[in-house]
């Protein structure tokens, strides 16, 4: 994985150059309503066939000061950050890297060891990574699929930022729309990115009219909770979606959103248009083995992402 060798620019794992590789090992998830997350159960997976002894914890928390002192110990060896810490923990590292730089936000946490010795954390994005793994994995073909086509996000908070940086890095659109409820934040987006990524085509689609123009995107990433739209602005995007996939001839259909199921209102809308579809569990699973990729310096074994992928596959049995 290109993260691993990138990450190497920082230093070595602590663990590359401990002798004591039994020694019991911690890494955490930082967040402010964590309880039902999925993470643990993921991580316990993917970790056993690496034979690592490394246990995951959930650390319900936004304080910067409770986070430091968990980083500080010498056991810890990495981190996941969610909601409402991704972007006020960030700074408190020693280092970001391009990914999480350029997004703006921080969900992955890995140690290094500096040329001076020095253990140093570093963060990085890894949302953008299992955006783009979960549909490399589902279909191999995308990126020549979406070259020099427009793709589309839906949504305009962090898991977006993620998506539209995933799009823009790997699968080389031509523009990336963006349907979202508030033009403001659509705004925002748009102001970050030309700085942080100079040349990005970014075009924000606010009614329906405008959506039945414009050619059809090829990839579409949904980043928006699945509830039922409450306001007319939600009831406008969520009219634009529908236009949008259903005047579509196909294309491959990524929602992040997995709960309180991953059988979401916009991923059956998608099935029955006749788009492939990935849902928000495949992407955790890809966010998962890409921490673990950096935490122990070593490239996930195949049999404990499949046990993984399992283990989170809908009780109907649908692909995912």
């Amino acid at each position: 994985m290109d993260i691993l060798h990138r990450s190497y620019e920082y230093g070595r794992s602590p663990l590359a150059s401990s002798p004591q590789v039994s020694i019991p090992r911690n890494a955490f998830l930082f967040g402010g309503n964590i309880s039902q997350s999925l993470s643990p159960l993921l991580h316990g997976i993917l970790f056993k066939p690496m034979s690592a002894p490394i246990a995951y914890h959930l650390c319900q928390t936004t304080e910067g000061n409770t986070f430091l002192e968990y980083l500080r110990d010498p056991t810890t060896i990495g981190a996941s950050i969610t909601m409402p810490n991704k972007v006020t923990f960030g700074p408190l590292l020693d280092d970001l890297t391009e990914e999480a730089q350029a997004i703006g936000a921080v969900n992955t946490v890995f140690s290094r060891i500096d040329a001076v010795g020095k253990r140093r954390w570093i963060g990085t994005n890894t949302d953008c990574v299992g955006i783009r793994e979960a549909i490399l994995q589902h279909n191999p073909s995308s990126v020549a699929i979406a070259k020099d086509k427009p793709v589309m996000v839906i949504g305009g908070g962090g898991a977006a930022r993620s998506a539209i940086y995933a799009m823009w890095k790997w699968f080389s659109p031509s523009e990336i729309y963006v349907v979202n409820r508030l033009e403001s934040e659509v705004d925002e987006i748009i102001e970050f990115f030309s700085s942080s990524i100079p040349g990005i085509r970014i075009r924000y689609i606010p009614d329906v009219d405008s959506a039945q123009k414009l050619p059809s995107p090829s990839i579409i990433v949904g980043t928006i909770p699945d509830y039922p739209p409450s306001t007319l602005e939600e009831s406008v995007c969520w009219q634009i979606c529908e236009k949008i996939i259903g005047h579509a001839d196909g294309g491959v259909l990524v929602d992040m959103c997995y709960m309180p199921s991953p059988e979401t209102r916009l991923l059956n809308v998608a099935m029955k248009a006749g788009w492939d579809v990935i849902r928000g569990t495949e992407v955790l699973v890809r966010v998962c083995v890409a921490q673990q990729v950096l935490w122990l310096e070593r490239e996930a074994r195949e049999e404990g992402v499949k046990e993984a992928v399992a283990a989170i596959v809908p009780k109907s049995g649908a692909r995912l």
